[in-house]
């Protein structure tokens, strides 16, 4: 893409973040698993040679965050190799994982290969509870150790927790655990029906926006020296609107689509991880054109489009609603295979908010109905 071209593109909508699933396989076992990986590799992912190719495509569109994930990106033999790739392109590149193979030499080589931060999930301040949601026993001591070895090896390191019922009232303690640990950022996720994780049974609505408040509540009094932000729960921008909090720390709540996407480990974009609509393989068609041109990615940048609450709220400029939760909830998964493989369009994901209970300050429900 020429310059002139960039340009062109409104910048609101460049793509600054980007999560690539190199892989399915992985050492543990997790509930709420969005592409239900498994212990072995599956088949079709990128190759090597395919994975410095879809690099060299976004390179080419902008200079995102590229953050390595999965499955777990370090059971792939060449994942410090495409990490070097990446950085060498100009990528800023992270790394999502259960932090479980992470030594002190995997973390020395992953500072080598230019990965400026490592997130890892962490699920429980106790030890047995995260060991239960993850399947596997001894994961949250490996994870620990994991941190350990980042923060000795001079990698910033970011601890994602997923919100469930059996770790509700604990969220202080794993943030203190985080920060004792040496994290700098905390990132707390709220399940959305995908994958594996349509088997859960969630929190219920007003459990959420309580959540919000007092997450949004510890950062207003500077409880943790931790950056925090709500994942897969936009409404925390109107929220902290409504606290007077400033918001220039945060992004816009939903992000999907409009400066993110997700790579599959078979080469398919989707707007984010928990958003599995195909819209184009970077095998067939470039990245740049996938963006640019996608009819899904155009609708998801006009907030006109948003139906119901979501069209008319006051918000829909900062928050607009999660629309992985909105298309998973009104279309038909299959919560009996487990796999969600991005798919053609099933569901709606202009659709309202269904988990946000705030009615907004006037005006009908938006009646439009957009068709891809």
């Amino acid at each position: 893409m020429k310059q002139t071209e960039i340009t062109k593109m409104s910048q609101k909508h460049v793509p600054r973040l980007i999560s690539w699933n190199m892989t399915f396989a992985c050492n543990l076992a997790c509930p709420h698993c969005y592409i239900d990986a498994s212990e072995r590799a599956g088949k079709g992912e990128l190759s090597t040679d395919e994975g410095k190719m879809l690099i060299d495509q976004i390179a080419e569109v902008s200079k995102p965050i590229l953050i390595l994930s999965g499955g777990e990106p370090l059971l792939r033999d060449d994942v410090f190799e495409l990490a070097r790739y990446g950085t060498e392109k100009g990528l800023t590149v992270a790394m999502g994982t259960n932090g479980t193979l992470i030594t002190d030499s995997v973390a020395r080589e992953l500072k080598s290969s230019g990965v400026k931060a490592v997130a890892v999930s962490l699920d429980s301040s106790i030890q047995e509870r995260h060991d239960e949601f993850r399947g596997v026993k001894g994961s949250w001591r490996g994870a620990l150790e994991g941190i350990d070895a980042c923060i000795r090896n001079d990698i910033n390191v970011q601890v994602n927790t997923t919100v469930t019922q059996q770790n509700y009232d604990e969220i202080d303690d794993i943030m203190a655990l985080a920060e004792k640990h040496g994290a700098t950022a905390f990132h707390l996720f709220f399940l959305v029906p995908t994958g594996r994780g349509v088997k859960i049974e969630d929190i219920s609505a007003d459990m959420y926006e309580r959540m919000i408040k007092g997450v949004l509540e510890r950062i207003a009094t500077a409880q943790y020296n931790l950056n925090v932000r709500p994942v897969c729960a936009p409404q925390f921008m109107r929220i902290a609107s409504q606290k007077g909090l400033k918001q220039e720390r945060w992004t816009r709540g939903c992000i999907a689509g409009l400066s993110y996407c997700r790579i599959y480990p078979t080469g398919e974009v989707t707007p984010c991880p928990y958003l599995p609509i195909k819209l184009g393989n970077i095998r067939e068609t470039k990245f740049e054109k996938i963006w640019l041109d996608s009819p899904i990615f155009k609708a998801l940048r006009d907030f006109d489009n948003l139906k119901g609450k979501c069209g008319v709220c006051e918000y829909h400029d900062v928050c607009g609603g999660c629309r992985a939760r909105a298309y998973g909830l009104t279309s038909f998964l299959d919560v009996c295979g487990g796999l969600h493989e991005p798919e053609e369009l099933k569901g709606d994901c202009l659709a309202e908010e269904p988990w946000c209970p705030y009615i907004p300050a006037g005006g009908k429900e938006n009646p439009k109905s957009f068709k891809f």
